[in-house]
């Protein structure tokens, strides 16, 4: 069964305001429907401004609160997830992400909402293929001891219970994004903080593993593909291109005009620095490693991606990564996150719309 947005829908969008979010909040705009954005109580709203959106500051882990926001609404986009790598209190992982799903999705469903895309993570997948050099796919199951940190944890127990309620009738689609790179990237996530590192010149060697790396309004356009011809408690990677670090960071440096280091640091090198930062930083002093161990286990992982059953199942088609890395780095310096003396040196080099 297909489902087809229309204009005037009434679609709830949890956690508008965040990266991918935001993309699919304005991805749904151009389809003329009406977003409802569910937004983090006190949680910077910047991504949606100038937006002719209805908002509403909602606890998801609270499921009282969810009780009536999906009265009229026929579709429904579960972004809002809690994502950090050295939490003060782990619990809230739980609350938001886990026990904040079920509730979105009960309440949903309980509603009558018509079909509910979730939005999951490559991180809840096996990297088994990837110690032969091939991606990862959707039937990659996960080890566990790969599971580093409360997210990855918790995004893995999350989709358990989101599969759970889809055995038992919820009308549930995942979507399983890979590495998004693109404008709004506010925070930033940590593949926008590569971008923003090589700009202000704050990489100087690297470790070279490799990603999926994608544009974020593509990946928003697969959600809304899984909306409309994913099946029911299916999973659907949305990627990009693999890359390694190498080629990244070529890739940076040519639509930059900048250079970039040339120092290729072994994997032993940030697992080190993480082991001590956590010790000194997050044990003995309490307060947030500069280099935390999840990010360390991050930068030494093989993360590359399979998106061939969305391309195939949903007709899901993704941009170039250039396009994606010169993109994420012209807003960057546009909104000011760049140092001045850095900006001067910029030589950009657009690269061709496919």
């Amino acid at each position: 069964m297909t489902h087809e947005l229309s204009r005037g829908d009434r679609v709830v969008v949890t956690g508008a305001a965040g990266f991918i979010g935001s993309a699919v909040s304005r991805a749904l705009l151009r389809r003329g429907v009406h977003v409802v954005a569910l937004l983090e109580p006190g949680a910077p709203t910047s991504n949606l401004d100038g937006l002719d959106i209805e908002r509403h500051d909602v606890d998801v882990a609270d499921a009282q609160q969810l009780s009536h926001i999906f009265n009229g609404a026929r579709y429904c986009f579960h972004l809002a997830a809690k994502f950090g790598f050295w939490p003060k209190d782990p619990s809230t992982f739980y609350a938001i992400n886990v026990r904040g799903s079920r509730n979105v999705i009960r309440a949903a469903t309980e509603s009558g909402v018509e079909r509910i895309v979730y939005t999951s993570s490559v991180a809840t997948l096996g990297l088994w293929r990837t110690k032969d050099g091939r991606p990862s796919n959707e039937d990659d199951f996960a080890n566990l001891s790969q599971l580093y940190g409360n997210y990855k944890q918790t995004k893995y127990v999350a989709e358990h219970e989101v599969l759970r309620l889809a055995a038992e009738g919820a009308p549930v689609v995942l979507v399983l994004p890979t590495m998004p790179h693109g404008p709004f990237d506010h925070r930033p996530t940590p593949s926008g903080k590569v971008v923003l590192d090589f700009l202000n010149g704050r990489i100087p060697g690297y470790v070279d593993t490799a990603m999926n790396v994608a544009h974020v309004d593509d990946l928003a356009e697969g959600h809304l593909l899984a909306l409309e011809l994913g099946s029911q408690g299916r999973s659907y990677i949305c990627g990009g291109d693999n890359m390694s670090m190498t080629q990244l960071l070529d890739v940076i440096s040519h639509v930059t005009g900048l250079p970039r280091a040339q120092r290729r640091f072994p994997s032993a090198f940030p697992m080190l620095a993480g082991r001590a930062s956590q010790f000194f930083e997050g044990s003995l002093l309490r307060r947030e490693p500069r280099v935390p161990l999840e990010a360390a286990h991050m930068a030494t992982t093989v993360m590359t991606f399979d998106d061939s059953r969305a391309r195939s199942e949903l007709g899901y088609r993704s941009r170039p990564a250039a396009l994606a890395l010169y993109d994420s780095a012209k807003w960057f310096v546009e909104h000011d996150y760049v140092k001045p003396d850095r900006v001067a040196k910029l030589r950009w080099n657009v690269p061709d719309e496919p």
